[in-house]
Order: structure tokens, then C-alpha cells, then sequence
């Protein structure tokens, strides 16, 4: 099964991974959003999670079709993005992500209407203050969002708080920035952080101290042609795995965790 790892070109095109681009209506490209999609239904899917009747929260999902899939399998989805008067603050709501109703996380019509009325559900949440009745689910998700909190300290907590929403042996699946450059310097403060090998170790530490267990962490970038090219703004997306943030390299990294008892 799929570990904690840095978004490589092997996995998009692996037969895993493959497999859930038709469903979302997503054409292959090397590009790392469609890797942390794939990544992300891959892992609930080894784990049992995306089966009819099991819920799901996601964060931050904005126009991302994972609600809808997620649906569409039998899942009942509760679905969150920032408040209006927030996410101005923002800078990926300006590229147009950001879900200000439920019609918005199944614009592509991936699941029949009446099904995703029935299943999905969509509320305004701050992930630095997830409300207390956001609990008892079955596995949660954010993709590339936890890093735009406001702080890496945040966004770590936010990882660990998180967990509060699953019930025991629940799986958490967030991917996020990862500095591939250093593990000493980084964007620590403001709309969008960076995390380090060395965030990530001790962010695997503190869920463990909660009695959580993050699948083992896998920081080999790949050895292929997408793995090397490092895409330099204005982004041109061909191919897109790794990018250049202000003077780090940046590629995602996905985590999987699971609910202690």
C-alpha cells in the first residue's frame, strides 16, 4: 500500500493511479494537483475507506472533484472551504478554487445530481478552528491546503487537530508543499509555508505521542525525466511536479494517517 511520500512521476503512471482519472474526468498530465487527487483516493482506497455508507470530510476542497467521486462511490461527504469574508486573505482562492456552495464541488457532474444531493453535504470551516460536531467520521482529506494556514506551526497543529474529526482506526490523507532543497532553511510565516523533512519527523512524533500512526515516510523525489524538471514562474505546467517558490524548489507530499483508538 501506499506510504507517506514525496509526489513522484512512477506513481502517476502506474495503474493505480490511472485508474481514478477517468472517474474524475481528469486527462493524464505530469502535473502534481492530478498525482495528490490520485494519491489521496488511492490511499483511502487501499485502506477500506470508500465504501458505501462511510462518511467523509474534506478540507479546503474548493472546485477539486474528490467530493464528488467520493460521493459517487456511496460515501456521504461533508465538504468545507473558508468562509467568504476569508478567503480574501487567500492566495489560492484568486486562481478560482475556492467552494462558496455545494454545486461547486460537483460542477463536472461526477456523481448524479439526486445521488449527491442525498450524500453531500457543505459547510464554512477554518481549519485552525474546526468546530466540535465535525466528529465521528470515517476519514478526512485536504490536498495542498494545510500549508496555506498562515503559519508552519499552524499548519502542523492543524494536521494534528484534525484527527479529533475520525473515529478509532479513521484515516486522515492531507498533502501538502515540501521543501525538496533544504531541510535547514524554509518559508515558515505567511499565506503560504513550506514543510521540511525535519516538520515532517516531528510532526510524526507528536501523532504518535496522541497514540496515531502515520504510515512510514518516503522523501526519494524519483530518478525520471518529470522528477528532475523544476518548473519557473509564470508556471507553464509541462511538466509540473516540481516548482520554484522564491529561491526553494517545491514539489507535494502526501500523508497518511490512522485514528488511534
Amino acid at each position: 500500500m501506499l506510504c507517506s511520500s514525496v509526489c513522484r512521476q512512477v506513481d502517476l503512471e502506474s495503474d493505480a493511479f490511472r485508474q481514478w482519472m477517468p472517474p474524475m474526468q481528469e486527462k493524464f498530465n505530469y502535473h502534481r494537483k492530478l498525482w495528490e487527487y490520485c494519491y489521496i483516493a488511492q490511499a483511502l482506497h487501499e485502506r477500506g475507506k470508500l465504501i458505501p455508507g462511510n462518511r467523509g470530510v474534506g478540507f479546503a476542497v474548493g472546485r477539486e472533484p474528490l467530493p464528488a467521486l467520493f460521493a459517487s462511490m456511496g460515501c456521504h461527504v461533508l465538504g468545507t472551504d473558508l468562509e467568504p469574508d476569508q478567503q480574501t486573505q487567500a492566495e489560492w482562492v484568486a486562481t478560482g478554487q475556492h467552494a462558496s456552495n455545494i454545486e461547486a464541488m460537483n460542477e463536472r457532474g461526477i456523481c448524479p445530481a439526486s445521488d449527491f444531493q442525498a450524500r453531500a453535504k457543505f459547510e464554512y470551516v477554518d481549519m485552525n478552528r474546526v468546530p466540535d460536531h465535525i466528529r465521528g467520521y470515517d476519514f478526512l482529506w485536504s490536498s495542498c491546503a494545510i500549508e496555506h494556514v498562515g503559519s508552519l506551526q499552524q499548519c502542523m497543529d492543524a494536521v494534528v487537530n484534525m484527527m479529533k474529526c475520525l473515529k478509532p482506526g479513521g484515516v486522515a490523507v492531507h498533502t501538502t508543499e515540501f521543501n525538496v532543497l533544504s531541510n535547514e532553511d524554509t518559508i515558515t510565516e505567511g499565506s503560504s509555508v513550506i514543510p521540511r523533512r525535519r516538520d515532517l519527523l516531528a510532526l510524526r512524533e507528536r501523532l504518535q505521542a496522541d497514540g496515531h500512526t502515520m504510515e512510514p515516510l518516503d522523501f526519494e523525489s524519483g530518478t525520471l525525466f518529470a522528477d528532475y524538471f523544476v518548473d519557473e514562474p509564470p508556471y507553464k505546467s509541462h511538466p509540473h511536479l516540481k516548482l520554484r517558490l522564491f529561491q526553494y524548489v517545491a514539489t507535494s507530499i502526501g500523508i497518511i494517517v490512522t485514528a488511534g483508538k
